[in-house]
């Protein structure tokens, strides 16, 4: 049993590296990926899971990082915003016009990545559940789901 307490070196998988960080058993994944990595693309938004701005993936499943510890992360797989290299949902987004300002948009594609993971045939009605974990403010989820679709029909 890993016993943490005061700053503690951890050691974590994120984007296929394994790396150290120094946390406290309070600091959430999402202060660690911001403020110790340099890790920024998950953004601090409610900062209460509501609004998904800080949406990342956790063994290919979308969690919303300042929910979970740090010390949760420990044998997980992390991937940020930042590991997501050319994912086909990317590209989707640009062409479908999947984001105006853009605060939202690195949640919003962790969410729609995973769903193209674990629901390649996905409908509407799913689609549309997966979408309803992240808030935007700017443009309309239908063009988000569009983006989605656009991948899914690829598969």
């Amino acid at each position: 049993m890993l016993i943490i307490s005061g700053n503690t070196p951890l050691a974590l998988n994120i984007n296929g590296e394994e790396r150290e960080v120094i946390a406290k058993p309070s600091d959430t994944l999402l202060y660690t990926l911001r403020n110790e990595l340099g890790l920024t693309g998950a953004k601090p938004g409610c900062e209460n899971g509501d609004c998904g701005a800080c949406t990342i993936l956790v063994d290919d499943w979308p969690i919303k990082s300042c929910l979970m510890l740090t010390v949760e992360a420990i044998g997980k797989k992390i991937t940020t915003i930042e590991g997501l290299k050319n994912a086909p949902i990317q590209k989707a987004f640009v062409e479908n016009w999947g984001f105006q300002c853009g605060y939202c948009t690195s949640g919003f594609l962790m969410v729609c990545h995973s769903l193209s993971i674990h629901h390649p045939n996905a409908d509407d009605y799913t689609i549309e559940e997966w979408l309803q974990s992240n808030l935007c403010r700017c443009t309309s989820y239908q063009e988000i789901g569009e983006a989605v679709k656009s991948i899914l029909k690829q598969k």
